[in-house]
Formats: structure tokens, C-alpha cells, sequence
């Protein structure tokens, strides 16, 4: 979780000039909040923790990793849109108010979306969770099975390193598989100190180059779900601030929601090999960086 800081009628639907693709991202979070930057993205959701038919979030995390992905910016002018606004959101929610969850809902989510995969073609996973360590090893396998499922369906997986850093090797074992690109923060500089992503991003192994890549993580303004609660007499802020790996793995779902949405359907492989080869070297450890930050103008070159 995260440190809180301070193809059917894309004509009918009308996509902003230059989008050739409506892109499908598929969030397993807790969750969607009613808000104004997210009406008209949601296409369905799915509770496997409560049940529940209509959408929510108690928890506010979802909605604000699906503010970064696909916020529209209405409330604030356009300031605070998100990544790929054209795209939409598919939502799952596994986790519950307190962010936390267990693997069966992972697995129940996963399978969920590869299912509606089916019928109509899912582009990325985002998995804004810090993975840590499966003990069952046959939970572990499925997990595993799953992700190389998506991945073979054409599906790309971008999953959160997790807050549990920096000590090498605090990366989960999961994490280390090909198929599921990783996603670390880095602030560039721009913060320091203990609420700075380099007090707690996970790193891989020395000489791992794991995360795969970086990206911000620090003071991410997005969606808030409880803005219309009244505190005293004013509501509260329809945007908040947050922080984590949560925050920099769907800012690298959302650029790569932007790409397809411009250049159309790629394979995973080829989506891998164009993210990771344009990310900038920041002269860190690759243990620390991966490949380097998450670099917009090189990845969004044709």
C-alpha cells in the first residue's frame, strides 16, 4: 500500500484526436469511488472481498491509482488528469478497507480478468500491491501460472515493488519473474529524506536488475474518494496526495495505456523490450534502478 502524504463504440464514445485504441487497463486494488474524473472509465467490477455488486471503495487507494491511470482532470481544470484519460478501467477489488488482502482474492482476480479477456481484449494489469512472499507453494504456482497465462494471452503485468526497501534483496520472489514488469520509485532528486521513495522502495539481489524500472512515487496527487465528505463546513479536497510504489507502478500503466491508445495493440514482449530500452540511466545500483526512470519522450516515440 501507500504512504499517505499531506474496441465496441470507440466512435460513439468520441476519443480525443490522435487516439487510435481504447485502451482496457485491469486494476486489482480496493477498489472504485463515484468521483467526476472517473465517470465513464469504469466498465466493470468485480468484489472479492465483500461481495459486493456495486462498485466502492473503502479505502481510497484504488481510486487514487485509478486517477493516475485514467483521471479526466474535470474537477481541476485538467491540472490534475491522469496518464492515458482516453483508456478504461476494469476493477477488481482484493483488497479490503485497510489494504490488506489475501492471496486468494489475487488469484480469484486474476482469473476474473483473464476470463473477460474472452470477450473483449484486456491490454494491461495493473497491480498496485506489494507482493510479499506465497508460503503455499500450490498458491504460489497458480499465481505464477496465472501471470505467465496473461502474459501468453497478450496481456502485460505491472506490478509494485513494494515499500518494504531499500535492503537488497527485500523484492519478493514473485516479483522476479519475466513475465511481470516491476516498478520501483525513484523522485529523481526532487525528494529526500524518510518520506523520499529512496527510504522505501524494494530492491532486488545485488547485481539484480530488479525493479525493472523507476518511475515517481513521491507526493502523487490523484483522485481522493472521500472528497464529498463534509469535514466541518467545507467538503474535502477532491484531489490528496500520496506516496509509493503504488503511485509509480500506475503512472507506467498509465504511459503505456497512452502508447496503445496512440499506436494500437502491441505484444507484451515487444511493450517490455520499448519501456525498458527507453528508460533514462540514473547512475544507481541496478538492484535499485533496473533499468533507469521511466523516460516518456523516448518510450512515446513511434
Amino acid at each position: 500500500m501507500e504512504r499517505v502524504r499531506g474496441q465496441v463504440g470507440v466512435l460513439e464514445r468520441g476519443l480525443s484526436p490522435g487516439i487510435k485504441h481504447e485502451c482496457l487497463v485491469a486494476v486489482l486494488d480496493t477498489g472504485i469511488a463515484e468521483h467526476p474524473d472517473l465517470s465513464g472509465r469504469l466498465v466493470t467490477f468485480r468484489d472479492f472481498v465483500g461481495g459486493k455488486k456495486e462498485s466502492y471503495d473503502d479505502n481510497g487507494h484504488g481510486t487514487h491509482v485509478c486517477g493516475i491511470i485514467a483521471g479526466s482532470g474535470r474537477l481541476s481544470g485538467g491540472r490534475y488528469k491522469g496518464m492515458a484519460p482516453d483508456c478504461r478501467i476494469l476493477m477488481g477489488k482484493i483488497l479490503d478497507g485497510k489494504g490488506q488482502g489475501s492471496v486468494d482474492s489475487l488469484i480469484a482476480g486474476l482469473k476474473w480478468i483473464l476470463e473477460y479477456h474472452q470477450s473483449a481484449p484486456v491490454d494491461i494489469i495493473n497491480i498496485s500491491v506489494g507482493m510479499g512472499e506465497i508460503k503455499e507453494e500450490s498458491k504460489r504456482k497458480a499465481v505464477r501460472e496465472l501471470i505467465r497465462s496473461a502474459w501468453r494471452k497478450g496481456i502485460l503485468i505491472i506490478g509494485a515493488a513494494g515499500n518494504n526497501g531499500p535492503t537488497p534483496g527485500s523484492i519478493s520472489t514473485l516479483s522476479k519473474l519475466p513475465e511481470l514488469i516491476v516498478v520501483g520509485c525513484n523522485d529523481g532528486g526532487y525528494a529526500t529524506g524518510p518520506g523520499s521513495c529512496a527510504a522505501y522502495s524494494a530492491s532486488g539481489e545485488v547485481h539484480m536488475k530488479k525493479p525493472d524500472l523507476v518511475a515517481p512515487g513521491t507526493g502523487i496527487i490523484s483522485c481522493n474518494y472521500s472528497w464529498r465528505q463534509t469535514i466541518g463546513r467545507r467538503n474535502s479536497s477532491p484531489y490528496i496526495r500520496k506516496s509509493g510504489t503504488s503511485m509509480a507502478t500506475a503512472i507506467v500503466s498509465g504511459a503505456v495505456a497512452l502508447y496503445l491508445g496512440q499506436k494500437g495493440p502491441e505484444s507484451p514482449g515487444w511493450l517490455k523490450t520499448k519501456l525498458l530500452t527507453s528508460c533514462m540511466d540514473l547512475g544507481e545500483p541496478c538492484h535499485r534502478q533496473g533499468w533507469g526512470m521511466l523516460n516518456m519522450t523516448s518510450f512515446l516515440e513511434f
